[in-house]
């Protein structure tokens, strides 16, 4: 009994290291098999909008290498149909890249070309990051005929967080007929959206520009 003892003893090491290498090796296994699992290809992001939009090859090429999404190519397409050139869509989707944001203001960017406003005023809103929640503003001052250094003006000192005059009050001081320079000097001075009213009064009494720009100095 004592020598069938002494030999299960001196088998059981044996045993417990196969015990081991076992479990080890299932271990292995099943973390291979999830690993294996994971490993399935990631499809390729789908540019064809692209193209239907009327981009050209080489431009398609320069967004992949930013690695663009499924969700941006939509709004670069929306962009490129609007009729934002390919060159201006690239430098909009750099601007968002080098930010860190996804670039999703493809719809605004159509809107504010539909209102004839250049490609570069665009550019320059993108890169005061005003893009977005303003662009229907932006677009209704355009149509309502304000320029182009009008809005960048009023977006420079939004984005400053400084007053100035809204995009409804510039358009109602221009139906009074205040004239451009005037009204971009109004914004360049931060005159803020509460004395628009008083303004248009002042007008209506018959003031000039020059006295206008005399009584209102802004901030």
């Amino acid at each position: 009994m004592g020598h069938i003892l002494a030999r299960a003893l001196r088998g059981a090491p044996h045993r417990s290291a196969a015990v081991r290498w076992s479990v080890a090796s299932a271990s292995l296994i099943g973390a291979l098999a999830v690993f294996a699992a994971g490993c399935h290809p990631i499809p390729p992001v789908d540019t064809k909008p692209l193209d239907a939009a009327g981009m050209t090859y080489d431009s398609i090429k320069q967004l992949q290498a930013l690695d663009i999404t499924t969700a941006e190519v939509a709004e670069v397409a929306a962009a490129r149909q609007g009729g934002f050139s390919d060159a201006s869509c690239i430098a909009v989707f750099k601007i968002y890249r080098e930010r860190k944001q996804p670039f999703d203001a493809g719809d605004d960017i159509a809107g504010l070309v539909r209102a004839k406003m250049s490609e570069d005023a665009i550019l320059q809103l993108a890169k005061m990051n005003e893009l977005g929640f303003s662009s229907g503003e932006f677009q209704a001052m355009r149509l309502a005929g304000l320029s182009d250094a009008i809005v960048l003006e009023v977006a420079r000192r939004r984005a400053a967080n400084q007053p100035v005059l809204s995009g409804a009050s510039l358009a109602g001081l221009r139906n009074v007929g205040v004239r451009e320079a005037t009204l971009l000097e109004l914004a360049r001075r931060g005159v803020p959206d509460s004395q628009a009213n008083a303004i248009i009064a002042y007008r209506r009494r018959g003031a000039t520009d020059a006295e206008i720009l005399k009584h209102f100095s802004g901030s």
